[in-house]
């Protein structure tokens, strides 16, 4: 059968295609005509049901879905890894096994993003927002003033962290657009030698995202939690990225600091250990004990980005992925509305609204029954948000596509 357009193909080792009605595997190989269904719901469910161990399509904004052979390698090392008699979780991370994933990891992220060597790749925990704090207690000092870019809930939160150490200039704020556009960053009226200019790349429930590098003067700092290794970044363009490792790097609890050198050594003397960069730094970003399970899945999924084709072809994939729900949304007639303005649409969560609330939860729990998992929108925006980040498969965007094709042209 292989090589014909006539059959598609599960795998029953890994929970095989399966009739959703009886949940009896289909076998090896299916006709298509099996698996294209006239009912888009249930082509969807039997696409879901394809999937390794008969996963459903995580649509969720976070915790991410993982790539499966990163999983499968967990796995297969959890009991044991690499004949230590110990898995990860348990292992000391003064251990020489611990210091070997640790340093690979910082080693391939380096690779991956092509960080030049005058920045500290630093592992630390509390997720971006300790950062949000962080930031303004090393680099806000008295008589200064930061600069603050506002597109959404995230890049607000910041803010309002920053006013408790110090004074923070908002110099764009889309609130009275609720948040669905991006600004020319360099059109904007900074502060003179402003202490640093903060923004957020991708904001995950409204769905906006700058897609380029800005060039701006001073100390660019930027939260790239949930778009990071999603394309190709000129590291040398900022003085500090960070972002939380369970977007599109890992399970929950690690966070990235990628820091310049010059704004390390800006930070002041008297701070807690835990939140000074200078100490992190020195001690290999083991001054306590780290995250060591999710640093290690980090390191797996850095791996795993350099074998398939790393940020380049990511891009790619992420934006084919997109493309394919955005069509969807327009095509619609305008029953469903995406929220963001084209030209700054994410291309990780996208955000999206039905005529109404009742058609909304009766779309949300239909798509849920056929393993489109996850899609509610967040409050502020309501509706619905498709969160695809990295690792998440192309045949979920396409059953999503057809569900709402579907479901337009039975409501609308």
């Amino acid at each position: 059968m292989e090589g014909t357009l006539d059959y598609v193909r599960g795998s029953p080792s890994r929970g095989g295609i399966c009739d959703i009605e009886t949940g009896r595997t289909l076998g090896k190989w299916i006709p298509l005509k099996v698996w294209r269904r006239t009912d888009p719901l249930r082509t969807a469910k039997i696409v879901a049901m394809s999937q390794p161990y008969n996963r459903v399509f995580n649509f969720s904004a976070g915790p991410c879905t993982l790539p499966v052979e990163v999983l499968e390698e967990t796995r297969d090392d959890l009991m044991n890894y690499k004949g230590t008699g110990m898995s990860v979780m348990e292992m000391s991370h003064r251990s020489k096994a611990y210091e070997a994933i640790i340093a690979e990891a910082e080693s391939d992220l380096r690779s991956l993003m092509a960080v030049p060597d005058n920045y500290k790749i630093l592992f630390l925990q509390g997720g971006a927002s300790t950062q949000f704090a962080t930031i303004p207690m090393s680099y806000l000092p008295a008589g200064k003033q930061a600069d603050y870019v506002v597109t959404g809930a995230w890049g607000k939160k910041a803010v309002e962290s920053a006013k408790i150490y110090g004074s923070a200039n908002v110099v764009f704020d889309a609130k009275a657009d609720n948040y669905n556009i991006v600004p020319n960053l360099a059109a904007l009226n900074y502060t003179p030698d402003s202490a640093y200019v903060h923004f957020t790349t991708n904001e995950t429930i409204q769905g906006v995202q700058f897609k380029s590098d800005p060039t701006l003067p001073g100390t660019l700092i930027c939260d790239m939690s949930s778009d990071i290794l999603s394309r190709p970044v000129d590291v040398s363009k900022y003085a500090m990225i960070y972002a939380g490792a369970q977007k599109n790097m890992g399970p929950a609890g690690a966070t990235v600091v990628i820091i310049r050198d010059d704004l390390l050594a800006r930070g002041p003397e008297g701070l807690a250990p835990m939140f000074d960069y200078k100490v992190h730094a020195e001690n290999g970003s083991m001054y306590n004990t780290p995250a060591c399970w999710s640093i290690y899945v980090c390191g797996l999924v850095y791996k795993y980005m350099l074998r398939n084709g790393g940020l380049t072809a990511m891009q790619g994939r992420c934006q084919a992925k997109a493309d394919v729900l955005y069509n969807a949304i327009d095509n619609s007639g305008g029953f469903f509305k995406g929220h963001a303005k084209a030209d700054c649409r994410s291309t990780m969560n996208v955000t999206f609204t039905l005529p109404d609330e009742e058609l909304t939860k009766i779309f949300v729990k239909e798509t849920e029954a056929a393993g489109l998992d996850g899609l509610k929108g967040h409050r502020s925006v309501g509706g619905c948000r498709a969160s695809i980040y990295n690792a998440f498969p192309m045949e979920g965007c396409e059953a999503l596509a057809a569900a709402m094709r579907d479901f337009s042209a039975k409501h609308g």
